[in-house]
């Protein structure tokens, strides 16, 4: 297994390669939910989105009404927003729609599907140290 090589980026490589570099808004990941066999797919949250996420988890101590209203936020297939899907399955808030169709644990990482795309990867950067 070879070691990816890790460059310092520049100005030039930033005008040079602009597409790649540049950050992209309409970004989708299709994920499997395996109890239910089934393909989902989700769109790369909005830095809105993401702050109000994160706030309601800090300020009500609730990861799950969080993670529900990120999943609802940023699931594009099925849209959990149909008000046909929503009369079908009640509940007194439109995102409780998520937890009548995913279990905890799946909503929780649908969420963090979500963050990922966003930027919001653990590990995904590093400090250098000398």
């Amino acid at each position: 297994m070879s070691k990816k090589t890790i460059k310092r980026l520049s100005v030039t490589d930033l005008l040079k390669e602009k597409e790649k570099y540049q950050v992209k808004d309409n970004v989708t990941e299709t994920v499997i939910v395996e109890r239910l066999g089934v393909e989902v797919v989700l769109r790369k949250p909005e830095k809105s989105l993401c702050v109000d996420t994160m706030k309601m988890t800090r300020d009500e101590n609730n990861d799950t009404d969080a993670d529900e209203y990120m999943v609802y936020n940023t699931m594009v297939e099925p849209d959990l927003k149909d008000p046909e899907l929503q009369k079908a399955y009640g509940g007194t808030l439109p995102t409780d729609v998520v937890s009548k169709i995913f279990e905890p644990g799946e909503i929780a990482q649908l969420s963090e599907v979500a963050f990922e795309l966003a930027g919001y990867k653990k590990g995904g950067v590093k400090a250098i140290k000398n």
